[in-house]
């Protein structure tokens, strides 16, 4: 029953780490850039919701849709005006540059909010349950396991449904031919990363009420996103949803074992899959 649970709790789990990896996984899908700021961007997310909560006493849920239309902005213009002048057939200056912007982030939260963590309050749903046979389910982790559903079920529809998805899959494939065609490959970028974004508020959200946050936790959020996005295979949406489910389990059935093998099992399961398929479970790319 112990191990049931330590299953069930880490597949939830996974949710959260598939939301922490879907921005990312679309980000590189589109434009190949590995963004070293994701984890820290979602950090940010966090404590914007927390100043917005703070200042229009607005609970979590509101502050985050409050929030969304800024981070795509804010995303939008950071591809525009910074990220777009680096990319290119070397993959060195945009790592430098996310690398720089994560630095960045991490201090300007430390000078404006101290080292101290911080937390969001969702209210009696932090605490609820729901009760299936023996098991009890959190009503909070279901919800985001829910959510990382739907943001990844809404995310294919876009690009696999829509002109913009088309425009975002040609330039994935050729950016080159995609601008004979009147696609602006730059302006596609941007977009996406807006609505990457978009996806990192909510995570944003969820990691807040989940566990506490401080301006240094960024570099570790980016760990498990980037190793979610490895397991499910590069390109692959539904494929980032199976490897935070996967880093999710190993981590609750390791902390059942040994509480402090917690988190050297996610990582563990992380190069087991690579040896086993190093392309991914589910690698595809957005064509």
């Amino acid at each position: 029953m112990i191990f049931l649970d330590s299953l069930i709790q880490g597949i939830l789990l996974g949710g959260l780490y598939a939301l922490f990896a879907a921005g990312l996984s679309l980000v590189f899908g589109i434009m190949r850039l590995v963004n070293l700021a994701h984890g820290d961007l979602i950090v940010f997310g966090a404590y914007l919701i927390l100043l917005l909560v703070s200042l229009l006493n607005l609970n979590v849920f509101a502050a985050a849709l409050v929030a969304a239309p800024f981070m795509f902005a804010l995303g939008w213009m950071l591809q525009k005006f910074v990220l777009n002048r680096v990319l290119g057939d070397d993959i060195l200056p945009p790592l430098l540059v996310t690398f720089g912007l994560s630095i960045v982030i991490q201090n300007v939260l430390l000078e404006t909010w101290s080292a101290d963590s911080k937390r969001l309050s969702a209210g009696t749903l932090e605490t609820a349950s729901l009760a299936i046979g023996p098991i009890n389910v959190g009503i909070m982790p279901l919800l985001i396991f829910v959510s990382a559903i739907v943001v990844i079920l809404v995310l294919n529809q876009i690009i696999y449904r829509t002109s913009l998805g088309r425009a975002f899959r040609a330039t994935s494939d050729d950016p080159v031919t995609a601008s004979l065609m009147g696609v602006k490959p730059k302006n596609i970028f941007s977009v996406a990363t807006g609505l990457a974004m978009i996806v990192v508020i909510i995570a944003a959200l969820y990691l807040g009420v989940r566990s506490n946050f401080d301006p240094s936790i960024g570099p570790a959020r980016l760990i498990y996103a980037f190793e979610a996005v490895i397991i499910g295979g590069l390109g692959s949406l539904w494929g980032t949803l199976l490897g935070g489910i996967i880093i999710g389990v190993a981590q609750t059935i390791g902390a059942t074992i040994n509480p402090e093998w917690q988190i050297l099992s996610g990582h563990i399961a992380f190069l087991l899959v690579l040896l086993v398929r190093p392309r991914g479970l589910l690698p595809r790319a957005f064509d």
